[in-house]
């Protein structure tokens, strides 16, 4: 895959084929997408045929766009209710073999919700879930990038501590990574809007976690107030967060390499997604 120093975008519609991905990413000028490699609310889906990997590879190769992936959302590793735990590790490592076939670097999930057993009971069973994704998957060279939540209800992620001790506990931690989310750390109750907060939460980061292990940004301002634990996404300096957190990423040397992609409301023009990319753009040197 070629590479160049930036690579932004947004989440991309699988609609009409997989392959169907790139040329609609490509059209409204995405330097990096993300997509689901199936249905996010199922728990499995059809094989891919050769002929839809193949169309898929040869539009990315030809292309200079970063694609990675995001796992569905029924999967919760951290879950009390063993089928379902079952149902998630199947779910995973499904999803992470269709991703692989895409040649993907990395695969972005969610931790998982404990269900009010706590939270090491909830850490403990992610790890032993990731431990067994990994055992079926021994060759694989996608990753799973842990993604940071809002901390809403029993939902583990909210804290950087959270990733970290999946990380230092899994059996194959180069397996992994990181992927942050603006909007979780703000609900979370990360001051990212205010420079010190800012600064301060990425010191956190690099002193708890390390940067090495960051993969992708999701660029999401918050509808909801600092510290609020529910997760509602907005356009990009019209939400709680503000425009200077954006400004301040986006003049980051840490993160001049580091793929961007936006979660915020669209259309299926995807009119909002070039807007917010636009004012992305217009902030570098500010």
């Amino acid at each position: 895959m070629k590479t160049t120093s930036r690579r932004i975008g947004a989440h991309t519609s699988t609609a009409g084929g997989v392959a169907a991905s790139i040329p609609r990413a490509l059209q409204v000028g995405f330097t990096a997408a993300q997509i689901f490699v199936k249905s996010n609310q199922q728990w499995s889906a059809t094989p891919f045929k050769p002929e839809e990997i193949q169309s898929f590879l040869k539009a990315r190769d030809q292309s200079d766009l970063f694609v990675f992936g995001h796992a569905g959302y029924l999967i919760n590793l951290a879950g009390s209710k063993p089928e379902n735990i079952e149902k998630s590790i199947n779910s995973l490592e499904h999803e992470l073999l269709r991703a692989e076939a895409l040649q993907l670097p990395f695969l972005v999930m969610h931790p998982g919700s404990h269900g009010d057993d706590g939270e090491e009971i909830g850490l403990q069973r992610i790890v032993e879930g990731i431990n067994e994704v990994v055992k079926r998957t021994p060759h694989v060279q996608t990753r799973l990038a842990l993604e940071n939540t809002a901390a809403s209800g029993f939902h583990l992620g909210g804290k950087f501590e959270h990733l970290k001790w999946i990380i230092d506990h899994v059996e194959r931690p180069e397996r992994l990574g990181v992927c942050l989310d603006t909007a979780h750390l703000f609900e979370a109750g990360f001051p990212i809007h205010e420079k010190t907060g800012y600064d301060l939460t990425f010191k956190q980061f690099e002193k708890i976690i390390g940067l090495e292990w960051l993969l992708a940004f999701h660029v999401n301002d918050s509808k909801t107030p600092l510290g609020s634990r529910v997760d509602r996404h907005d356009h990009l300096g019209k939400g709680k967060i503000g425009p200077d957190c954006f400004r301040w990423l986006m003049n980051d040397s840490r993160w001049a390499s580091i793929p961007m992609v936006l979660e915020t409301p669209k259309n299926e023009e995807m009119k909002e997604d070039i807007e917010n990319i636009a004012f992305l753009y217009s902030l570098i040197g500010k």
